[in-house]
């Protein structure tokens, strides 16, 4: 059955046939994510839900996606989507963070250019019959200092369109190295020294608790009188009533604002003073933007869920198209590996380790732990996915460490979940043959080749006479069919585990005699 996709906001239709064209329904309802009631009634009906920013994806609207696989925001900001709750439902979330780069950093750069030459104001003024010349001094941008706050993608365009007009630039950002900052031309400095130095402040930035309100009263008096401040990033950046108050004073002698703590912003103090440019969220919207992240999100959400091809996830690590047909065997053969350990550990999990070894150590483990991490968890707390999982584990203050290592064994690839708690350590072994089925092919050192079946028993026993044929009584006697039988043991007479695929589940009074056999030390069903 093909993937249905709900557009619940207004997006190219081009985007639309894009689904079309490659074997997807979509329901093209632009409108919808303004009645959210009506939304939350249909939304369990789709695969995907892709979106602009009117619709609000809410942890309640999310209760009611039973069969959602993706988000996908045509657009930077996901301030709309509950991101956590998307987490904990498994839900994937994407946006395009570079389809309106261009356009943002360029309104950003126009706004900058309409404060220093007083723009719209000498506009209003000689629409209304007046020549007041002498009123709209500007002043030049050449040679001053512009302070960029965020020099992520589109901060880093600004810069570089700054630095064409001959400005100095300096930049804040925690995770703008040093060989980067030289490869763009900018001087990295600290947020207190941009506040000093700046001429123009330019911010973008996300909204984080961390960004909320980074410039405020305080602030605003470290910086020079003067200063002109744009934001075309997201609203909550800036403290609106102190930078008012600042304009008032003549101690800022301009801002632009492109966006606002509440939007739409029908009403603000900020509407009326002469020295600001409002414009209402129009960095994306230019024609070239629309079309491109309309397209983006199209393409993006189509590979996932036609081959699982995970591109600009704010919730999982990437997936490309090229690595999803081979990673995909291998996600499963971790899931399951978790899952074996997960299910076979009574105690709290302190450290967990994956061991990746050989080809596989060159694919991308992290989308590979987080496999092994939802198989560990679900047996515990059973609603645990891919998506939620590392979330989960950090919860839990659950250790996980990853290693890789070219192949020391006799397999191509080979992955090896090891799980301790209190009261010991255990590790189980698998890999993945040319047929492309998940197998398990070490347990705690012993050697073993077992596929993965919905109904098993793990038994660990004494190497001795008699065990095969009365455990296979035991069953037999129940009318419980074994299909398959894996042995192996540590050496002739010792210590044994034993794999059985049985057809159907095993009731507890069966499993109770199967403990009883004298050569058995534990017995446990498992489901996969």
């Amino acid at each position: 059955m093909a993937p249905r996709v709900l557009i619940s906001d207004a997006l190219s239709p081009a985007a639309v046939q894009i689904f079309k064209d490659r074997g997807i329904e979509v329901d093209f309802q632009p409108k919808l994510g303004k009645d959210k009631d009506k939304l939350a009634e249909i939304i369990g009906n789709y695969d995907g839900l892709a979106i602009r920013s009117a619709t609000k994806v809410t942890a309640n609207i999310m209760e009611n996606a039973k069969n959602l696989k993706v988000i996908g925001r045509a657009g930077i900001g996901v301030d709309n989507v509950d991101i956590p709750a998307a987490t904990a439902k498994g839900i994937i979330v994407m946006n395009t963070p570079f389809g309106n780069s261009i356009t943002t950093a360029e309104h950003a750069i126009s706004l900058m250019l309409a404060l220093a030459r007083q723009i719209p104001e000498a506009d209003a003024s000689t629409r209304a019959g007046k020549w007041e010349k002498n009123r709209f001094m500007g002043v030049e941008i050449f040679s001053k200092t512009l302070g960029v706050i965020g020099c992520g993608n589109i901060g880093s365009i600004v810069a570089d369109r700054a630095l064409g007009l001959k400005m100095k630039v300096i930049a804040f950002d925690p995770y703008l190295s040093h060989e980067r900052a030289v490869a763009i031309g900018v001087e990295k400095v600290e947020l207190d020294e941009l506040f000093r130095r700046a001429d123009f402040i330019t911010l973008h930035t996300p909204l984080t608790d961390k960004t909320r309100n980074i410039i405020d009263a305080s602030a605003l008096f470290k910086m020079k009188k003067g200063v002109r401040i744009i934001n075309c990033a997201r609203g909550g950046l800036i403290d609106e009533a102190a930078i008012v108050e600042a304009l008032k004073s003549g101690h800022v002698a301009g801002a632009a604002f492109d966006v606002f703590k509440e939007e739409p912003a029908t009403e603000s103090p900020l509407f009326s003073l002469p020295n600001v440019v409002c414009t209402p969220h129009l960095g994306a919207s230019t024609a070239e933007a629309q079309e491109n992240v309309a397209l983006q999100v199209a393409e993006q959400m189509s590979e996932y869920l036609l081959r699982g091809a995970i591109t600009n996830a704010l919730n999982f690590p990437s997936i490309s198209a090229e690595e999803a047909p081979r990673l995909k065997p291998f996600i499963a053969l971790a899931e399951r590996l978790g899952s074996f350990t997960g299910q076979l550990t009574e105690n709290p999990i302190s450290k967990l380790q994956i061991t990746y070894e050989g080809h596989v150590a060159q694919m991308n483990t992290k989308a590979l732990t987080s496999a092994v991490l939802a198989g560990v968890l679900q047996p515990m707390l059973g609603t645990v996915n891919v998506v939620s999982a590392p979330v989960v584990a950090r919860e839990r203050a659950m250790a996980v460490e990853e290693v890789t290592r070219e192949a020391e064994s006799d397999y191509e690839s080979l992955i090896t979940v090891t799980v301790t708690t209190e009261k010991q350590t255990r590790f189980v072994s698998g890999t993945v043959f040319a047929d492309g089925r998940p197998r398990i092919v070490n347990i705690k050192g012993i050697r073993m080749d077992a596929e993965f079946a919905p109904s098993m028993i793990y038994i660990t026993n004494f190497d001795k006479p008699g065990f095969i044929g009365k455990f296979s009584s035991t069953l037999g006697e129940a009318n419980i069919n074994i299909a398959t039988f894996h042995v192996g043991r540590e050496a002739p007479g010792a210590n044994a585990v034993a794999l059985i695929e049985i057809d159907g589940d095993l009731p507890e009074p069966v499993l109770e005699k199967v403990r009883a056999l004298p050569q058995v030390q534990q017995a446990k069903p498992l489901h996969f």
